[in-house]
């Protein structure tokens, strides 16, 4: 039994709940009827974006980079979690298409201004893209995790979550982005079989110094303290 997108509890919290789930059965229904992988929508699973806005709030992130936009579905959750304490979100995608669709949804959320969207190839994107990010979400071209990954990390913060889905329906495919992440020796890592497999993978502030970028950020300033006791 699939787990709902939001518990009666949320919508004692104004969010953009029902479009939420208008999207997901949107993109369920297209999906359903088209045969072309390549033209699917593939929204987050419900359950599994859900846990990654309660990480997002409770750890208060506000540099966060999506890879894989889609129609903006996982993008909206995001962004709405790091919009509570000035945060943003950057998010890319290769299909002009979907992002339209993304601008859309996410100006009907009314958190436009809280995502910047990008359009190409991610791993290009990402070589170039200045940081810092304390969230990572890979959720697009599952065998270029890998590159992406090492592009990113001289411009993640010290403490550093990094998410991936789809390593449990793929994981052929999510074999070098998991053995890479197992490699990294500062970093803690979990699957948790939520959706389609959610890989988790955080590091404390006092093991990644040496990783810290100096120079420009991405959008506004909207760096975080290093939390009390981190470390």
């Amino acid at each position: 039994m699939p787990y709902p997108a939001f518990s009666p509890r949320d919508e004692a919290v104004p969010g953009p709940w029902a479009l939420l789930d208008d999207l997901y059965r949107a993109a369920a229904e297209h999906d359903a009827r088209e045969p072309d992988h390549s033209r699917k929508l593939l929204s987050l699973e419900p359950a599994t974006a859900r846990l990654l806005s309660l990480l997002v709030r409770s750890s208060r992130r506000r540099r966060v980079l999506e890879i894989g936009t889609s129609t903006g579905y996982s993008t909206i959750w995001l962004a709405w979690s790091v919009q509570r304490h000035g945060g943003r979100v950057v998010s890319i995608d290769r299909s002009r298409a979907k992002l339209e669709l993304a601008r859309t949804n996410l100006q009907r959320a009314g958190l436009l201004q809280a995502v910047e969207l990008l359009e190409g190839d991610a791993t290009s994107i990402v070589r170039n893209l200045p940081g810092p990010f304390d969230l990572v979400f890979f959720d697009a071209d599952r065998v270029s995790a890998p590159a992406q990954l090492e592009a990113l990390l001289p411009k993640l913060e010290p403490d550093v979550l990094l998410a991936a889905d789809n390593v449990l329906s793929h994981p052929a495919e999510m074999a070098d982005y998991l053995a890479a992440v197992q490699g990294l020796t500062d970093f803690q890592h979990v699957v948790v079989p939520i959706g389609k497999g959610l890989s988790l993978a955080y590091r404390e502030a006092r093991l990644g110094a040496h990783y810290q970028q100096r120079g420009p950020t991405v959008g506004a300033p909207c760096g975080r303290r290093p939390r009390s006791g981190a470390g």
